[in-house]
């Protein structure tokens, strides 16, 4: 039998769901039947909308979807206005301020505290400047990542931007693809540094050559069923095929098209293109591919280059194009370390001008939460660089402060178990005020997800957190386990879980004594990930003890079960929501 999604999607969906939309954002929250708020929520997503949590009720978050992450000249300043005058709501947070944006790991944006009433002058703003939230959730194609500098990369085989384009281009809106069993993610990487990161994710189009009429052609080889969620992490697998970029668009169609047919519509917890992967294998994916859903004959895979992937790799090579570069044409681009991903509104505005003054206006987001400012001239380059606002968001940034990731956590995540914005914030701190890497580590990546779902990728940091909760001198407090040595590069691993709900307060005690251990312990020159690699379980397991530290965490308590965890009164009796258009309370039904 269908899931009651299957069963919301199949009476309305796709292009269909927005004039329903803007009718409840024209007559107010209230408009929406409370009996039917699950099914508008699951609904609302295919555009962009995402229902935050418990104690927050009238309020979304808003993504923002931007291919390969390019926002081109003025987009930016578009979303910081946006930001600026929607995306504020009753509690300033202590980090950030009261309106900010949030760059992720899928090269989107998300903005908080929207008002639904609010929706329909945000579409008019987005879409006026070539932006849009179609599509950027739901089940149907996601945003397209990719190398966030393709075209402007000495680094790449291949420029991807135009295939990343035309795909977004092509299956945006598109009818026969708006209603898959579950989302689809698709990553098209043209550079020798594996930055789309292919190997998590559905659909991975990646650098190859293939000898076509006796001559040696650029193009891609295809792999499929890559993804971390549910604790059931797989990397993408080839599936012997090569394709030509004007075919790339094809190949989208005819996967998406069998996953559309052949996807598990029955139980939502399968229904990702990995779990077909494991049932049919790739020899039977090509197959069905090729006989029912492409009516050209494809090529069997090219000679790939995944032997020079350097991303996220665990060695000296960071991959994540922070720091100063030269494009191919002799001006620059600087990328800036966003630490958390998260950047106050002010500083956005700033940015758009900086990216305006010094290049051209275009900035480009990263999958490490990160932002590219291009085409800086050469001559302008060491003016751009003394800007005051690098020295909060440095192209030199520490390796604590680079290899930091957090998802959204309970600040407005209903799946989330524990806070992990402002504490990632306090732990980068902390370690890089108290703790001393090993000689020649200068990449050292900790990701910090709220849950299983992922988002913060923890499964390829060095140490992956994980929400979780425990029990500490007889009271409940937020926990994490944790996990090592994950990675992506050449030959990608995902992390050993080690350790299983340590106390948020006792984790960064726990990363010192653990870098300690791994500097008396290891060879000359050994990266962490190959430190990690040659242990089995139980030595993994006591490499370190977590414990107290200097360090101190406020967000101890059940910060699931607040309204909002930084608001002074934080119980869900004290929640202001749901609020009218205005932002004021509503007064209860019975009043």
């Amino acid at each position: 039998m269908p899931t009651k999604v299957e069963n919301w999607k199949s009476e309305i969906y796709g292009n269909e769901i927005r004039e329903h939309l803007m009718e409840f954002a024209e007559e107010g929250w209230d408009a929406i039947p409370e009996d039917e708020h699950d099914a508008w929520f699951e609904r609302f997503k295919w555009w962009g909308l995402y229902h935050q949590r418990k104690g927050q009720e009238s309020y979304f978050m808003m993504r923002i979807g931007t291919p390969n992450g390019v926002l081109k000249p003025d987009q930016l300043e578009v979303v910081a206005e946006i930001a600026d005058e929607y995306a504020r709501g009753p509690v300033d947070n202590p980090e950030f301020g009261g309106a900010y944006c949030d760059w992720t790991t899928r090269q989107s944006i998300q903005l908080h505290w929207i008002k639904i009433e609010d929706v329909p002058e945000i579409f008019e703003k987005l879409e006026a400047n070539g932006l849009g939230t179609q599509q950027a959730c739901g089940d149907s194609w996601r945003n397209i990542v990719g190398c966030p500098v393709a075209g402007k990369d000495k680094h790449e085989h291949i420029d991807a931007w135009p295939v990343a384009e035309e795909l977004h281009e092509t299956f945006k809106g598109n009818d026969d693809f708006s209603n898959l069993p579950r989302k689809w993610k698709v990553a098209v990487t043209g550079c020798d540094q594996g930055c789309g990161q292919g190997d998590i994710n559905d659909l991975a189009y990646e650098p190859a050559t293939k000898e076509v009429d006796g001559e040696e052609q650029l193009g891609f080889n295809i792999r499929v069923g890559g993804g971390l969620s549910r604790k059931e992490p797989r990397f993408s697998r080839s599936i012997d095929v090569w394709v030509p970029p004007e075919q790339a668009a094809d190949i989208g169609a005819g996967m998406s098209a069998l996953f559309r047919e052949y996807g598990d519509r029955e139980d939502r917890f399968n229904a990702r293109i990995k779990f077909l992967m494991d049932e049919w294998g790739p020899e039977k994916m090509r197959e069905v591919l090729q006989e029912e859903f492409v009516d050209f004959e494809m090529k069997t895979a090219g000679e790939n280059m995944r032997e020079s992937y350097t991303y996220n790799a665990g060695g000296e090579e960071h991959g994540d194009h922070v720091g100063v570069h030269e494009q191919p044409d002799g001006n620059y681009y600087v990328g800036l370390d966003v630490l958390v991903g998260r950047m106050g509104v002010d500083d956005v505005y700033e940015l758009a001008e900086l990216a305006d003054e010094y290049g051209s206006g275009e900035v480009r987001l990263t999958q490490r939460q990160n932002v590219i400012v291009t085409d800086v001239e050469s001559d302008r380059l060491d003016e751009f660089l003394d800007e005051p606002l690098l020295e909060t968001y440095s192209p030199d940034p520490h390796p604590f402060m680079r290899g930091s990731i957090a998802c959204t956590g309970t600040e407005f995540c209903s799946l989330s178990i524990v806070e992990t914005k402002n504490r990632q914030v306090r732990y980068a701190r902390w370690l890089k005020d108290n703790v001393e890497l090993p000689e020649g580590v200068e990449d050292f990546h900790i990701h910090l997800s709220g849950c299983t779902a992922s988002c913060a990728q923890p499964q390829i940091a060095d140490i992956s957190l994980r929400g979780m909760k425990t029990r500490k001198d007889g009271e409940p407090v937020e926990a994490l386990d944790i996990g090592l040595g994950g990675g992506l590069g050449e030959e990608p691993q995902f992390a050993d879980w080690v350790e299983m709900r340590v106390p948020a307060d006792e984790v960064p005690g726990y990363v010192e004594n653990l870098l300690a251990t791994f500097e008396e312990e290891r060879e000359d020159g050994q990266t962490f990930r190959d430190f990690v690699a040659e242990r089995d379980e139980d030595t993994l397991q006591d490499l370190a003890e977590a414990e107290e530290t200097s360090y101190e965490d406020p967000y101890m308590h059940n910060t699931k079960m607040t309204w909002y965890p930084y608001a002074d009164e934080d119980e869900m009796g004290d929640s202001p929501a749901p609020t009218n258009r205005d932002g004021e309370p509503l007064a209860p039904a019975d009043d």
